[in-house]
């Protein structure tokens, strides 16, 4: 998906970080893939350009246009500070002695206008200041309050970090335990499995080595002529062909036993329904 991050680090439990040569490599990488990026010229052409003309003053105007055109800056003009006389070929022009004349007035006003300052700073330039100082160390508090406040989300970021990592490298830990655990149960019952297939190689070679060769009158059933018959079937051709054959005398002691024990039983049977008759 668009946007997904998947996190392949977990720096609160992850370690070697400050190993001899980690640094170094991942520098290298970083310096390596840098090397290999070529960024375009349109790569940006997406984004919106920054609107800066709502911040751009006349005087700021000017300034940037004779930058672009690389116009030297222009000196600070002294010209409203002196008093020069007319020129001399117009010393006999009313004129001329007229503009002297206001260009003095001027001078004597801007002067004094500076002398109205300094008084009213010497008067109330000491409580203008302690307003200002107040107004700043306000702004200066209300600063730190919102610095401490972004710090301790920072902080409260990082704790719930830390704390979903140290959960996940529990997680993985035991995970891992785990598997590990189930691959070494699987390597000793591969192991035992294998041991057990040796057994039964070594029991098969003795007993064929054992066993008696198969004489051509020998017409026993083996496991695959077995195939294809029930288990019952089997059994009954087994019976029959036992009561067919000879039996030893045990056998017929055992058969003999058994029908007087079945015969005793009829008689109790019957005695229990005649007596029960008479009831």
């Amino acid at each position: 998906m668009a946007g997904e991050v998947i996190v392949d680090a977990l720096p609160y439990i992850d370690h070697g970080y400050d190993d001899v040569g980690v640094r170094e490599s991942a520098l290298a990488m970083v310096e390596e893939e840098c090397r290999r990026y070529r960024p375009t010229k349109n790569y940006l052409d997406h984004l919106p350009l920054p609107a800066t003309s709502p911040f751009e003053t006349p005087l700021m105007v000017n300034e940037f246009e004779r930058i672009q055109n690389r116009l030297p800056m222009e000196t600070l003009s002294m010209k409203r500070y002196e008093l020069p006389p007319p020129p001399s070929g117009k010393l006999s022009e009313v004129s001329a002695w007229q503009e002297a004349i206001e260009n003095s007035m001027a001078q004597l006003e801007h002067q004094w206008v500076r002398s109205l300052n300094l008084e009213l700073m010497l008067d109330y330039g000491t409580e203008a200041w302690k307003s200002y100082l107040e107004v700043f160390t306000a702004m200066q508090a209300k600063a730190q309050l919102q610095l401490q406040q972004l710090k301790k989300d920072i902080q409260d970021v990082n704790w719930q970090r830390k704390q979903a990592q140290t959960q996940a490298g529990e997680r993985l830990r035991s995970l891992e335990a785990h598997w590990v655990l189930l691959v070494s149960k699987n390597y000793e019952i591969e192991t035992e499995c294998v041991e057990l297939e040796k057994l039964v190689h070594a029991a098969r070679q003795k007993l064929q080595s054992v066993a008696p060769e198969p004489s051509a009158n020998d017409t026993a059933p083996t496991p695959e002529h077995t195939n294809g018959f029930d288990q019952e079937d089997l059994v009954e051709s087994n019976g029959s062909s036992s009561s067919n054959s000879n039996s030893n005398p045990e056998q017929e002691g055992e058969g003999a036993a058994v029908a007087d024990v079945v015969n005793e039983e009829e008689k109790v049977e019957a005695q229990d329904e005649s007596s029960n008759e008479s009831t």
